[in-house]
């Protein structure tokens, strides 16, 4: 079986962290490879689910809800899942994204565009950027990568390096 490498990606609300995903995801494909993505919706506002429809009301129910089609399949959860949950239920990946969920143990890209919250310093590895930060004026930790926000290869080339095997 091939590893399976997994990496994560913070920051604050517009910074960018879901086109970098994307960007990321989309380059790994046209590698070749199977990527997994996980998206954390601490504000509960993601709504895959129509009130009235099949799935909606199977899914009030408190059952685990899998709808399937010939072009794709949905699994709705009324429960949290821990990360080796969601990784079981992924089963054939070469990489998976983690969008959000800030205390997994796993390596941490954090994206900012304008100014970095250093609150944010305990959790990255690796902080994505671009030239809307003057990063000789900022007090980076110098165990922290510093990588450019719209060098996609660059930051693809990171994740390989340092991604937790799962």
């Amino acid at each position: 079986m091939n590893k399976r490498l997994a990496v994560a990606f913070t920051g604050p609300s517009n910074s960018g962290k879901t086109t970098l995903i994307i960007k990321v995801s989309e380059a790994l494909i046209r590698e070749g490879k199977k990527v997994a993505i996980i998206k954390n919706d601490p504000k509960d506002k993601a709504r895959f689910d129509t009130e009235g429809k099949d799935s909606y009301m199977f899914s009030q129910t408190g059952a685990e809800v899998i709808v399937t089609s010939p072009e794709k399949t949905t699994y709705l959860s009324k429960r949290h899942k821990e990360l080796d949950e969601l990784i079981r239920i992924f089963d054939s990946f070469d990489y998976l994204l983690v969008e959000g969920l800030k205390n997994l143990p796993l390596p941490r890209i954090s994206i900012f565009r304008g100014n970095i919250d250093e609150d944010y310093y305990p959790y990255m590895n690796a902080l994505a950027i671009d030239e809307s930060i003057d990063k000789e004026n900022e007090n980076i930790p110098r165990d922290i990568e510093v990588l450019d926000l719209n060098n996609t290869n660059q930051i693809i080339s990171w994740i390989k390096n340092n991604a937790k095997e799962v």
